[in-house]
């Protein structure tokens, strides 16, 4: 049976092996995970010519590295972004979203998933529980459903009257218009797949548990009322494709490839260059030989359940050795001296040799110095 390009053995009992989903870059797959034999033949079937992993993984990496130099660029010009992801349900949106977002950063790229509207946001201005979220200077911000849930959802599913749908259709264009004067570039992107590859994602999710989170009610809904949402689509296309703000229609069906193309073309929209960085350089490592590291209680540690016991947690869980009495003179010992030297030539001082005698002789007290050094070989 093959999955994305890899191979399990027909007489396996499981049917999937998750590690022929995983790349070697550790990007886990399990949108593709399917967990019935007979499923992922028919997803298969359906997906005869899908992007195969060997030109997918290369391709994305190079396009998020590039999303890298858009993001250097946006907080260097202190530009603004706004991205709008609408669509299907089940159409890929949440992908694409997650691997725009996957090696930027936080602080910068945002994704923004408003839940159902309050009773106090529903007497508020329509647009007014968006605002907050629009971005300042050097932001992007992704809108997991937008504003655009007026014409979409709530019309099609009665949360929203005709008449406040057609004063949404008649303020969303200035809305936009407003966000563009004031800098913000607003770019919308509409998630298109085939009714039958709807029901197939659906019926992925039913039965994989990984994914049963993701059916609500109105996703079930969108089933039942497909040409009412079609008819929405066209009119919302109609009525605010805008110059300023035109929508993008991003094919969905070939998942894989749905996100290649929308980030592709995201970039292109950007005239972002590569920012220039000074040389990281990691500096010197400084050694203070005054101070010993104390070996902390194992109760704060997180039990070792998986993977190897960390040292300390091994050295604080040893029974309590017996304390030698100290000599009465000890002489600083010259070996961690040299040690410390070599590692910061700054330290290769009469000075350090003073102080690490005092450490020496500190360490030959007793107390949990004495025990360390019993416990640990070398340590001296």
């Amino acid at each position: 049976m093959a999955v994305q390009g890899r191979t399990t053995e027909p007489d396996q009992d499981r049917p999937l092996d998750i590690i022929g989903v995983i790349d070697d870059d550790g990007e886990v797959e399990l949108d593709d995970v399917i967990l019935s034999r007979r499923m992922e033949e028919m997803y298969r079937r359906a997906h005869p010519d899908a992007l195969p992993a060997d030109i997918y993984f290369p391709e994305l990496l190079r396009l998020q590295a590039e999303l890298i130099k858009l993001q250097d660029w946006v907080v260097a010009r202190k530009e603004k972004v706004v991205i709008l992801f609408e669509g299907r349900d089940s159409a890929g949106k949440g992908g694409v979203i997650k691997r725009i977002t996957q090696r930027l950063n936080p602080r910068v790229v945002r994704t923004v998933a408003l839940p159902a509207p309050s009773d106090r946001e529903k007497s508020q201005w329509y647009f007014q529980r968006y605002v907050p979220h629009l971005p300042a200077g050097g932001e992007i911000v992704l809108f997991d459903r937008s504003w655009y849930n007026r014409a979409g959802v709530e019309r099609v599913m009665g949360f929203a009257s005709e008449d406040e749908v057609g004063q949404f259709f008649h303020d969303v264009p200035e809305f936009e218009r407003m966000l563009v004067r004031s800098g913000i570039r607003v770019i919308k992107y509409w998630f298109s797949i085939t009714d039958e590859e709807q029901q197939l994602r659906f019926l992925v999710r039913i039965h994989d548990p990984l994914k049963q989170w993701k059916l609500s009610p109105m996703d079930l809904q969108s089933r039942v009322r497909w040409e009412d949402y079609t008819r929405a689509k066209e009119e919302m296309f109609a009525r605010t494709n805008i110059p300023e703000a035109p929508w993008y229609i991003v094919e969905g069906n070939d998942k894989r490839a749905a996100r290649l193309n929308c980030i592709d073309h995201f970039l292109s929209l950007i005239p972002y260059e590569e920012i220039p960085h000074e040389p990281v350089e990691l500096p010197d490592r400084v050694y203070n030989t005054d101070y010993e590291r104390a070996v902390l209680p194992p109760e704060l540690y997180v039990p070792q359940r998986f993977g190897r016991q960390p040292p300390a947690a091994e050295v604080a869980a040893a029974p309590e050795p017996a304390v030698q009495p100290a000599p009465a003179v000890i002489a600083p010992s010259p070996k961690p001296v040299r040690l410390v030297a070599e590692r910061n030539p700054v330290l290769a001082s009469p000075e350090a040799d003073d102080a690490e005698g005092r450490r020496a002789l500190r360490r030959r007290e007793g107390g949990w110095g004495a025990r360390l050094r019993s416990l640990l070989p070398g340590a001296d």
